[in-house]
């Protein structure tokens, strides 16, 4: 109230306003305006000038302006310049600059990209053998390129030139075995010899064309093989001499079996044998006599008895000989043949003389094999030999040698045995043959062996460490270590015998175990202690405001369990994932909850920043009561608002608080305003009535003339109305004034002049409260009084009297007062209404 009453008269209620401007800075405003306009002007005539742009960014203090001239900034250089210069300064600028440098890297790297593919395509066009499965890469790098115009085309180029490589290499090799396979169907075409040989000899032309072919190299490596191959067979089939005429039909020529065996010696030898004697003589008059036209049989006498058993199976082995004379088979028919010769039956002449000719015929054949296969057999120590020479593994060799003998002991039962000279010649051979390959896999037996002992040292080892730790205890991270060691260690040790090395894995396995025991059972107390920390992880709760320091001390506890004993590699990344995970799943809904915090702080900041505008722009209109009032429900609303927004986001909250506080300042200071204006009219109010009132008391007082109390009364209600208690004390004392003039007159004045003593001791003990000076002709009066307001307030159960209480009772005593104690009564007025307004 008392901001309303006791606000001093003489302060004036206009609101201060900024200092004008000086001079000096005008001057400096219209330079920095001109310097503006030039650099901007400069800005916007750089037209491209790249340097000019760099030195304008460089030196203007302009933000705008280095803006507009990074707009020109396009090499790579200059951009690292202006970059380096704006870095800390612009932010905008450095974005800019930052963002083309990355573009031109890229474009850069993309280049390099696109040129190692295009070198890449020419390296493959030099090399000599090209793949499918290289250009299939080569154009996988080329499509994850980005388009770079300039070496598209010579990629074209090169890309075109590659897939006619390929094109190539398959016509080439699609004429290759078409030309394959139709030497190989020469001897089955049904054309004359002449004619199969000349197509024969033109394929085999084809055939330096095809070595000679840009792509050979290219080509399969066993087609070309298979073609000389196939053209030497299909010589050999088309060259052989026909079959010479036998008495029988189902006897065999020589000449068919001498080829077969020749044929089966060159199988089993290179391949590449065609027998000299072939289109020769015979190999002995034997054979000479027998290769005549033999005379044909007479034909059987009818025997009356009947055969028995046993000639039936004579008869029918003797047809099995001539069979496997047909075929080729002289294994198969020299065991018939043996059979026949342990069995006795009874034939007819012509049967005899049958089996005759067949044995002869077996004979002849015989020695032709036995000379076809000598020939192989001089061919197939030959290869042996040649092995010497060639540089192969190991095992190649190995197996190359033993397919040798196994080809020799083939020959034996083909074409009989070789000659004791040949035989010890080709085990020469095969033995320095095989010399390097013994060596080497006698050093691998060594090394096996080695190996093997190894072992038994690491399981000694290993045995002694188990009944250490079995006897004495030792430290189980210790044990582990070891253990990992060992395993480490057997797993490195090279190769063993198969047979050995599964007795050795057993009994290592199980000498570990026997160490590790110890180890797994604390392993598996451990693997629990984890669990629970898995447990207690999976229960926090994401939303609780400790979470994160309970989260923190559960993966510190963790570490130090990880440290003190490591489990086994598996069960401690399975277990890790599994705790990893109950973290990760926290911290990922802790951040869905700060996102839909921050959102809704964000949206909270919206809220208050809608206040702060709405008392921002803020009005009142009415009559100072009505403005109050609305001034007043405004702020409480605001204030209401405000605390119901909820928080907002840190970094926003102290600029929102201080706009607020403004906000509100300014609304106030309307307020404020409005009651100045009206408690400097309420104080004037009081002080006029006041003096009317003194001024009329001291008419009373006066021996003049009569009182005109109507006067008095238009004076009266000439001055506004205070309102409150002061109104009604002041209109008392006026009042009581006026009814004086009713024959009291002289009653009243005698009061007046008692009570003049009164209000200069109440001026006084209220001076003495409020702080102020009553001059030096009230000193020992105001020391008397001081110790007397010091022992009332000592006593106890006495309530200070407050100011306002104090001042209303002054206001209200009916006294006179000279110019001298109205004037202490209103600087006493002006210090206890600051006083109650502070």
């Amino acid at each position: 109230m008392f901001d309303f009453l006791f606000k001093r008269a003489t302060e004036t209620s206009a609101v201060p306003t900024a200092p004008a401007a000086t001079p000096e800075q005008d001057a400096a405003a219209a330079a920095t305006a001109g310097r503006r306009d030039a650099q901007t002007q400069r800005a916007a005539a750089l037209n491209g000038n790249e340097a000019a742009a760099v030195a304008l960014i460089l030196e203007s203090e302009f933000a705008s302006v280095r803006l507009s001239a990074a707009e020109h900034v396009q090499s790579q250089p200059a951009l690292e310049q202006v970059l380096q210069a704006v870095r800390n300064t612009d932010r905008r600028v450095a974005k800019l600059m930052q963002g083309r440098l990355d573009a031109i890297r890229y474009q850069l790297a993309e280049q390099q990209k696109a040129q190692a593919c295009l070198d890449l395509a020419h390296h493959m066009l030099q090399d000599e053998k090209l793949t499918p499965n290289q250009v299939a890469e080569l154009d996988r790098q080329w499509q994850v390129v980005a388009a770079v115009p300039a070496l598209a085309e010579p990629y074209a180029t090169a890309r075109a030139a590659l897939a006619a490589r390929l094109e190539a290499q398959v016509a080439l090799q699609r004429r290759i075995i078409d030309a394959l396979a139709a030497v190989r169907k020469l001897p089955q075409a049904g054309l004359p010899a002449g004619e199969a040989l000349q197509a024969l000899e033109r394929h085999a032309a084809d055939q330096a064309e095809y070595q000679q072919a840009p792509e050979h190299g290219a080509l399969p490596r066993h087609l070309l093989r298979d073609f000389a191959e196939a053209v030497e067979q299909t010589r050999a089939a088309l060259t052989v001499p026909p079959k010479p005429a036998v008495t029988s039909g189902s006897t065999p020529s020589p000449a068919g079996a001498a080829n077969a065996a020749a044929g089966v010696a060159e199988d089993l030898a290179t391949g590449d044998l065609v027998p000299a004697a072939a289109n020769g003589e015979p190999a002995s008059a034997a054979d000479a006599e027998a290769a005549k036209p033999a005379k044909p049989p007479k034909a059987p006498k009818q025997s009356k008895q009947p055969p028995t058993e046993v000639d039936k199976k004579f008869l029918e082995t003797m047809e099995a000989l001539e069979a496997a004379l047909e075929q080729g088979q002289l294994h198969a028919a020299a065991e018939h043949d043996k059979w026949l010769r342990e069995h006795k039956a009874r034939l007819t002449p012509a049967q005899n003389e049958h089996l005759t000719h067949v044995r002869a015929e077996l004979k002849r054949l015989g020695d032709w094999a036995r000379w076809g296969g000598n020939v192989s057999r001089e061919e197939l120590v030959k290869a042996v030999e040649d092995l010497a020479g060639q540089k192969m593994p190991m095992s190649e060799l190995a197996r190359k040698v033993g397919s040798m003998r196994d080809r020799w002991k083939a020959l034996d039962a083909v074409s009989g045995h070789a000659p004791k000279s040949l035989w010890e010649r080709f085990d020469a051979a095969c033995t320095s043959a095989y010399a390097p390959a013994a060596a080497h896999f006698k050093q691998l037996a060594d090394e096996r062996h080695a190996n093997a002992a190894k072992a038994e040292a690491l399981i000694a080892e290993t045995r002694a460490l188990a009944e250490s730790v079995a006897a004495d205890g030792a430290d189980l991270k210790n044990v582990a270590a070891a253990g990992q060691r060992l395993r480490q260690m057997w797993t490195r040790l090279g190769t063993i015998d198969r047979k050995e090395k599964r007795k050795l894995d057993h009994t290592f396995d199980k000498v570990l175990a026997q160490m590790l025991a110890p180890l797994s059972e604390q392993r598996k107390v451990e693997a629990a202690k984890r669990e629970e920390l898995i447990t207690e992880a999976e229960a926090l709760e994401p939303s609780d405001r400790h979470t994160l320091d309970k989260l923190r001390r559960l993966q510190e506890r963790w570490q130090e369990q990880a440290k003190s004993l490591p489990l086994e590699r598996k069960v401690e990344q399975a277990l890790w994932q599994r705790f990893r995970a109950a973290c990760d799943a926290i911290f990922a809904k802790r951040k869905e909850t700060a996102h839909a915090a921050d959102h809704e702080r964000k949206a909270h900041l919206h809220a208050r920043e809608a206040i702060c505008h709405e008392l921002e722009e803020a009005t009142f209109s009415g009559d100072d009561k009505a403005q109050l009032a609305a001034i007043a429900k405004a702020l409480k609303d605001a204030a209401n608002a405000w605390n119901a927004a909820g928080v907002v986001p840190r970094a926003s909250e102290a600029r929102i608080n201080q706009r607020y506080h403004n906000a509100v300042g300014k609304v106030q200071a309307q307020a404020d305003a409005i009651k100045r204006r009206a408690g400097a009219a309420q104080a004037n109010a009081l002080r006029d009535k006041l003096r009317l009132n003194q001024a009329l008391e001291n008419e009373v007082a006066s021996d003049g003339a009569a009182i005109d109390a109507a006067e008095w009364q238009a004076k009266w209600a000439a001055l506004p109305s205070l309102g409150n208690d002061y109104e009604r004390a002041l209109q008392g004392r006026f009042n009581a004034a006026l009814e004086a003039l009713n024959g009291k007159r002289g009653d009243y004045a005698a009061q007046l002049e008692r009570n003049r003593a009164k209000l200069l001791d109440e001026v006084l003990r209220l001076e003495i409260l409020a702080g102020v000076d009553s001059g030096a002709e009230f000193a020992r009066e105001r020391l008397k009084m001081q110790v007397e307001v010091l022992q009332s307030s000592l006593k106890s159960g006495q309530k200070p009297q407050s100011a306002t209480a104090a001042y209303l009772q002054l206001c209200a005593m009916p006294a006179l007062a000279d110019a001298r104690t109205a004037s202490r009564i209103e600087q006493l007025f002006r210090r206890i209404g600051a006083s109650e307004r502070a």
